[in-house]
């Protein structure tokens, strides 16, 4: 009965610290050619021209930052003197690798760095890519998950205005 009772009062003192724990900020880092090679439709776009799905892909991104409150990361292969990066107030961060570096490298220092701070998703194709993200905490996706979550976060914020206008047209 004693053990039980010690039992309990740990069990307490967990769920306590769980739930006074601080909310970590959500991101989510894509590998831009990955992402543009294993989306069919992108892939089409870059063979007309690049900058063309890397524009469609980033739409695609900050439509799902702005549905779902996840901030997001987007990483491209770059031919600069260095890396750069594109942001926009309320909008998603770019980032160019410099020549001869790659985007994966900047994604792994993204992981080595913001795993432990951020609750940090990273999607892309490239295995070691994932391996190594996941060994410094991140969770790695596929691209083929990456577009069913974003295709879910556009038909969930779709659905509650489809069903609104539905009734406003029984309405009338």
């Amino acid at each position: 009965m004693l053990n039980q009772r010690r039992l309990r009062q740990q069990h307490r003192r967990r769920r306590q610290r769980w739930n006074n724990r601080p909310v970590r900020a959500r991101y989510l880092i894509v590998d831009g050619h990955s992402a543009i090679f294993g989306w069919p439709e992108l892939q089409q776009l870059h063979t007309r021209r690049t900058s063309l799905a890397r524009d469609a892909l980033v739409k695609k991104l900050r439509d799902y930052q702005d549905y779902t409150g996840v901030r997001v990361v987007v990483v491209f292969d770059g031919k600069g003197t260095s890396t750069t990066e594109q942001s926009e107030p309320h909008s998603i961060q770019v980032f160019y690798s410099r020549a001869g570096q790659t985007a994966d490298a900047i994604i792994e220092r993204l992981a080595g760095k913001y795993a432990e701070k951020f609750d940090l998703t990273v999607a892309t194709a490239d295995l070691r890519e994932r391996e190594t993200a996941t060994a410094f905490g991140a969770e790695c996706i596929s691209i083929a998950n990456l577009r069913a979550m974003i295709d879910e976060a556009v038909s969930d914020q779709a659905a509650p205005s489809n069903s609104l206008c539905r009734r406003r047209r029984r309405a009338l």
